[in-house]
C-alpha cells in the first residue's frame, strides 16, 4: 500500500478516535496529495507513487516548519502548538532520514570516485552526492558534512 493510500484509510482511524488534530493534519495531506496528483494531469481519484507522495510530505514538513518559526519570532506560541503537532504527525508518514555518520561515510567514497580537491569543486560534489542520496539524507546535513570534508 502506498503513502498516499495509507492516508486515505488512517482518516476513518482518527475519526474514530476523535483524534482532530491528526484527522486535520491528515485531511491537509491527502487534499494536498490529490491537488498534485490533478495537477500531473492524472485523475483526481489516482494515487501517487510513494516517491511523490514523500515529495507532498516533505513539502508539508518544511511548511509547517516555516510557520513554527514565524510564531515563535512573534511570540505567538498559542498559534505555534498546534502546527508543531501537525509537524509531529507527518514527520511520522515521512521515511528515517539517513544519520550523519553514514553520509559521511559515503560523503568520503564520492569525494575519492569524482577527485574532489577543494571549495571549488563542492557544487559539483554537493549535486552529485545528494543525486545519490535523494530522499535519504536531509539536504542540510549533506552540506554541512560536505563543508567539513572540504575545510
Amino acid at each position: 500500500m502506498t503513502i498516499h493510500e495509507t492516508l486515505k484509510k488512517a482518516i476513518p482511524d482518527a475519526m474514530r478516535a476523535k483524534d482532530e488534530v491528526k484527522l486535520r493534519t491528515l485531511r491537509s495531506l491527502v487534499t494536498a496529495m490529490t491537488n498534485e496528483v490533478v495537477a500531473k494531469k492524472r485523475k483526481p481519484d489516482e494515487f501517487l507513487t510513494d516517491e511523490e507522495a514523500v515529495a507532498v510530505l516533505k513539502r508539508a514538513a518544511s511548511q509547517r516548519k516555516d510557520s513554527v518559526e514565524q510564531f515563535e519570532k512573534a511570540g505567538r506560541n498559542d498559534l505555534a502548538e498546534p502546527e508543531q503537532a501537525e509537524l509531529a504527525i507527518i514527520d511520522g508518514y515521512l521515511p528515517a532520514m539517513m544519520p550523519r555518520e553514514e553520509i559521511e561515510a559515503i560523503a568520503k567514497a564520492k569525494m575519492a570516485e569524482l577527485g574532489v580537491s577543494g571549495k571549488q569543486d563542492a557544487g559539483k560534489f554537493i549535486g552529485a552526492l545528494m543525486k545519490e542520496l535523494k530522499g535519504k539524507a536531509d539536504g542540510g546535513v549533506v552540506k554541512a558534512v560536505v563543508d567539513t570534508l572540504l575545510t
